[in-house]
């Protein structure tokens, strides 16, 4: 039978969609940086903007482009610098501290699991050599072997290399030229569907843009508070560990359940005593409290949709289909989805489907 025209132009989007899909998939690895520089422009841009207009005029807008990307660099360079202190101070406290650790696990631990019948048969003399045998290891060994993994994948090496400077290029030309890109693309849409397209993707930017303004507040606010908190126990790497904690929550739970193990590790080690464990109950159960319950309803709100476990659903989905391309995109698709969605269900609610 014939089909509509409906149903003509849903079978070319849906090819489109699929055709789509296949050219992310095949050119994955030649795309990630161009998507990288896509994302981050799309986020860094209100900030360019915002300094274009203040100094229209007199600064030309390639300084402005410039001076944000330079900021983004330092506060990326600066959070990825963040593990090395962790490191650096915990690998010591590893080699003082293990013995005193196992001693107070054999000591502390094993006679309370006994008192609810858990019999825990550990051999932690020889757990304890083994760990501070592998503490104590030869690191020019590491070195040695480092080097010589990076010879035999060198072509890894290069990708790594080269996407560190293609990203900041495209990243450059995109925040100059964004407005100009965004007109090209919308250029492509017929003028009898504009309107519709208009209105989809202004819904879909304040919907990405109210979540992700939401998640930074959030995100700075938890890592001061994680900060504050393992401090107020006297835990020496309480800045790092509570800054790296709150900054990782744009990932939900999974940067919180990274922190936690690190806040457990560096506790245990300093303390060597239950105080570890009350510290991390009080602070990290006392955060999460105040996260779900007040800041993450308040700052990013529930009437944008975005449920955390859809975005764990969509890093998931997408890292699985896409590899790490699919976690770039995966946010800012769901946030089309969501709009889609929500047009979908709203024009199926009046419709006389529905009504009968």
């Amino acid at each position: 039978m014939p089909f509509t025209p409906t149903q003509k132009r849903a079978a070319i989007w849906a090819l489109i969609a699929l055709l789509a899909v296949w050219a992310l998939r095949a050119l994955g690895p030649v795309l990630t940086p161009f998507v990288v520089g896509a994302v981050l422009a799309y986020a860094l841009t209100p900030l360019v903007d915002r300094l274009d207009e203040a100094g229209r005029g007199r600064v030309p807008r390639f300084v402005a482009v410039v001076l944000v990307e330079l900021l983004f660099i330092v506060v990326l360079v600066s959070l990825f610098l963040m593990v090395v202190p962790i490191l650096a101070k915990e690998i010591p406290l590893m080699r003082e501290q293990v013995p005193v650790l196992f001693k107070w696990l054999d000591g502390s631990v094993r006679p309370w699991l006994a008192q609810f019948g858990i019999d825990v048969a550990l051999d932690l003399q020889s757990l304890k050599t083994q760990v501070l045998r592998y503490l104590q290891a030869n690191y020019e060994e590491a070195v040695t072997s480092l080097l010589s993994s990076l010879k035999i994948g060198g072509s890894v090496a290069f990708a790594v290399v080269f996407n560190a400077v293609l990203i900041p290029v495209a990243l450059f030309y995109l925040l100059l030229d964004w407005d100009r890109f965004v007109h090209r693309v919308l250029e492509l849409v017929p003028p009898r569907v504009r309107p519709a397209v208009d209105s989809f993707t202004q819904e879909a930017d304040q919907v990405l843009g109210q979540y992700l303004r939401g998640q930074l507040l959030v995100m700075l606010t938890m890592a001061t508070f994680y900060s504050a908190g393992l401090a107020l126990f006297g835990l020496d790497l309480a800045l790092p560990i509570g800054l790296f904690t709150g900054l990782a929550m744009f990932v939900p739970y999974l940067g919180f359940g990274i922190g936690l193990v690190l806040a457990i590790l560096a506790g245990l080690l300093q303390f060597a005593s239950a105080k570890a464990l009350v510290m991390v109950a009080v602070v990290y159960g006392c955060g999460q409290v105040i996260e779900g319950f007040f800041f993450t309803p308040r700052l990013v709100g529930e009437r944008i949709g975005l449920h955390p476990l859809a975005v764990i659903f969509a890093l998931l989905a997408f890292a699985q289909l896409f590899g790490f391309l699919g976690v770039l995109v995966a946010l800012p698709a769901t946030a089309l989805l969501l709009v889609a969605i929500r047009r979908v269900r709203t024009g199926y609610m009046g419709s006389r489907l529905y009504h009968g």
